[in-house]
């Protein structure tokens, strides 16, 4: 049988050509189609081709890592009553801790930045609240005022809470229909619940955390009208509480730094589903 004979010959050819320019990383489109004559590499190209698009160019992402370590050293100043609208409330706050001691404003900054070098890599643009790069705070309706100038198209408050020992999940809070004073939520209300729902739903996929158990009636959302962060915004915006530092199981998740690296990438995953729709 020479015709079969010549077809398995030729194929073999192909096979260790192809063999050969995927290992040796010669760079050039596919080979033409076997003829008479011999196989030869076409010309190497002189451009990359051109990058696939980031998907979150022209995307302003604000994050606002709760709580400031400095607020430890700044009492008088954090209690400072600020107008939300609905009523006055303390400037911030120094939030929880493990019982170990490990701080929600490390807890919180840590995310924030893994959570930033994603949604940087995806094209968007990205500012934080605070950095660690002031003494203390910025209050709750300055960090509302952040967003708003910033006309960023997701504004998501990074927390852990600190419920009693039991309380297991994480919850993401979404801002009420709030008209009293300065606040005046009626745009945001639905955006806000869209947004919520995507950071849910990711970062439970990421993490496999589940949602709180004691608050949200299973559902990992709770909404809330006496946060001034959210009844101050003018723009899209959500809390997530991670986790709960007062109990141990989930405090062993909040300080391991392989999950938190989860956390930030179920986040990111929730805001980039919202803003591409």
């Amino acid at each position: 049988m020479v015709t079969l004979a010549v077809a398995a010959s030729l194929a073999a050819a192909t096979a260790g050509w192809l063999a050969w320019n995927t290992t040796s990383g010669a760079a050039g489109p596919a080979p033409r189609a076997l003829g008479p004559g011999p196989v030869t590499p076409g010309p190497a190209r002189s451009t990359p081709p051109p990058a696939a698009p980031l998907s979150l160019a022209g995307k302003t992402v604000v994050i606002d890592p709760g709580h400031n370590p400095g607020n430890f050293d700044h009492p008088r100043e954090i209690n400072r009553l600020v107008d939300i609208g609905t009523n006055r409330k303390e400037c911030d706050t120094t939030g929880t801790s493990t019982n170990s001691g490990y701080t929600e404003a490390e807890f919180t900054l840590d995310v924030s930045h893994r959570l930033r070098t994603l949604l940087q890599r995806q094209g968007a643009t990205v500012t934080l609240t605070q950095d660690a790069d002031r003494p203390f705070g910025p209050c709750i309706d300055e960090r509302a005022r952040i967003g708003n100038a910033a006309k960023a198209d997701a504004v998501v408050s990074l927390h852990a809470d600190g419920s009693g020992t039991g309380n297991r999940g994480f919850h993401v809070i979404l801002p009420a229909l709030v008209k009293d004073g300065a606040a005046d939520t009626a745009r945001i209300v639905v955006p806000s619940r869209a947004l919520g729902q995507r950071v849910a739903r990711e970062f439970a996929l990421a993490t496999g955390s589940a949602p709180a158990n004691y608050v949200g009636g299973g559902t990992g959302l709770d909404v809330r009208k006496d946060l001034g962060g959210l009844n101050l915004s003018t723009v899209p915006k959500v809390f997530i509480e991670c986790g709960n530092m007062r109990d141990p199981k989930d405090a062993a998740l909040l300080t391991d730094a392989a999950w938190r690296q989860k956390a930030a990438q179920g986040i990111a995953a929730g805001v980039s589903t919202y803003l591409r729709g």
